[in-house]
């Protein structure tokens, strides 16, 4: 077998790493093709994000619906778990970079995973009505597995403190005349829509779209994969988490817990009593 020739092992390691997101060489930096000088300036945020994650750029109407769910949930107040812990890791003398990556890695199912849920539940709803279902019994057949699957609890649909999330109408009427004005099909709003209403016959009560379901809704009529829409949240909540650990840096405090000092947690463990003679050490003994 030949020795490789220095140009072979060059291109082995230049291929360890393999990218089509970042072009790079000395005095050059190209995103997706672009350089960076061309884009600086020219496109927002929410685009800078649909290029890296999707390779070429957005329309400027996939731009602002995608800015519009960004910006619906970057905070919801310390009794979100995210912020609360933010919070604390501030008031434990960490940096902001430890304080919000403590907060960032609580996103997990429970706290942070509804969107991608939802998204997942409405794509599978749609996989359904593509197959010929009928979009009634698709819904309906989708929420039976969604709750043989994962319980009774329906991602995206109800929440524990608003009767009615205030943040998903608006993103809904966002939703429909970005649809009206062909920048996305509206399909999945139409899917989120018949769960509402297909909860509402089996409950007897309508359970209105949270946030969750609606940026859900946004991000699958964008075309991005359910996945993406957790990490999309979690670049959202990052904003509030930010704000909120830098607020508590400058408020100040030390090791603020859970809950004030003076509300103790209840005690359910065994009643109070004397370690056995028969467990004591030799040394506790002498």
């Amino acid at each position: 077998m030949s020795e490789k020739t220095a140009t072979e092992i060059e291109q082995e390691v230049r291929d360890w790493w393999h990218t089509g997101i970042i072009d790079m060489e000395p005095g050059k930096i190209h995103y997706g093709g672009y350089a960076i000088e061309e884009l600086i300036g020219n496109v927002s945020f929410p685009t800078m994000i649909w290029l890296m994650t999707r390779g070429e750029l957005p329309t400027s109407g996939q731009a602002r619906l995608l800015e519009a769910a960004l910006v619906s949930a970057v905070d919801h107040g310390p009794q979100a778990p995210s912020i609360a812990i933010a919070r604390m890791a501030a008031t434990c003398g960490v940096g902001l970079n430890n304080a919000m990556a403590s907060a960032v890695n609580v996103l997990g199912d429970v706290h942070g995973g509804a969107g991608e849920q939802a998204a997942s539940l409405y794509h599978d709803i749609a996989n359904r009505i593509d197959r010929g279902v009928v979009f009634e019994e698709a819904v309906s057949d989708g929420l039976d597995h969604q709750i043989a699957e994962h319980g009774k609890h329906v991602p995206g649909f109800g929440h524990r403190f608003h009767p009615v999330d205030p943040r998903a109408p608006r993103l809904l009427e966002l939703v429909k005349i970005a649809a009206e004005d062909g920048h996305v099909s509206g399909r999945f709003g139409v899917i989120a829509r018949g769960i509402e209403d297909e909860l509402l016959k089996r409950k007897g009560k309508r359970i209105p779209m949270n946030i969750d379901g609606a940026t859900a809704v946004i991000y699958a009529e964008l075309g991005f994969a359910p996945e993406l829409a957790r990490g999309l949240f979690c670049l959202s909540r990052s904003v509030g988490i930010l704000a909120h650990a830098w607020e508590q840096t400058s408020q100040g405090g030390r090791n603020k817990g859970p809950i004030p000092r003076r509300m103790i947690w209840s005690y359910t463990g065994p009643e109070r009593r004397p370690v056995p003679e028969g467990a004591k050490t030799e040394c506790n003994k002498a």
